[in-house]
């Protein structure tokens, strides 16, 4: 008697669940289709070219670029501790690092601006040794690295829950130190998770609007940023506004897509 081996039909999904998705996807998609049929197409290469538009968009692209090596250098070990370590008062501390994710950016900005303002907890002290903060560049990279710090975090800890401690306690068994474990085994492991982290804490930076304006200002060529370039241009200039606007999607999308297809080409 042979025994036919039974095949598996995946479940159909409810016909009414593409309707809200439908919706979702519309919510999405509409206003991007209109801000490119409001996009001055004749005139958009002028619009983008500008002297202040080119400054702000290579300001972002240099600031983000600071801030998302910071998030790696910073976000690694935090990342590490809070996924490998087991101590009272980690999930107060896990909870307070990703705080900045659901904290207006503003009121991000306020903390910043009271820790390392002329008055603020330490910025009086480095204000002494002729150390300004508030209102520069360095400003920028700080409140885009607060804002941007913790998608890398629980990014690269999920990545590092997923892959478990195996590899890393067979690596120790060998003899290898703590160190060598870190850089042989565990980073290569969580490798396509660290990169994704590091994407959308590129990406979250670069759209950095809120926390930079209170912290930082906006001083053309040295703080302000390609999205207060937007916001000022919205009220003297629409249409350039919308140029611009364009051109952060494009490079959002192009992240977005270019981290995606990394991610997919490493899991094959």
């Amino acid at each position: 008697m042979t025994v036919r081996p039974r095949v598996r039909v995946p479940a159909g999904l409810p016909v009414w669940i593409y309707v809200p998705a439908a919706v979702g996807a519309l919510l999405v998609v509409l206003p991007l289709v209109a801000m490119l049929v409001g996009v001055d197409w004749p005139n958009f290469w002028e619009l983008v070219t500008s002297e202040s538009s080119l400054d702000a968009l290579v300001l972002s692209l240099k600031t983000a670029s600071i801030s998302t090596l910071l998030c790696v250098l910073l976000g690694v070990p935090m990342a590490m501790v809070s996924a490998r370590c087991s101590f009272p008062g980690l999930a107060a501390l896990r909870a307070l690092v990703l705080l900045p994710l659901v904290l207006p950016p503003v009121v991000g900005g306020l903390a910043l601006l009271y820790t390392f303002g002329r008055r603020g907890l330490i910025g009086q002290h480095l204000e002494v040794a002729g150390i300004q903060i508030a209102f520069s560049t360095t400003a920028v990279v700080l409140a885009q690295t607060f804002v941007a710090l913790p998608f890398l975090v629980i990014s690269l800890e999920g990545a590092l829950r997923t892959a478990g401690r195996r590899y890393e306690a067979v690596a120790a068994t060998l003899g290898a130190p703590p160190t060598t474990v870190l850089r042989r085994v565990t980073l290569p492991l969580v490798l396509p998770g660290l990169i994704s982290g590091a994407v959308l804490a590129f990406a979250r930076a670069l759209g950095e609007f809120g926390a930079t304006l209170t912290f930082a200002g906006s001083l053309q060529g040295v703080t302000r940023t390609l999205p207060l370039e937007i916001y000022l241009q919205r009220e003297t200039d629409p249409e350039a506004a919308v140029a611009l606007s364009l051109v952060l999607v494009v490079v959002a999308v192009a992240i977005v897509l270019g981290a995606r297809t990394r991610r997919a080409a490493g899991a094959l």
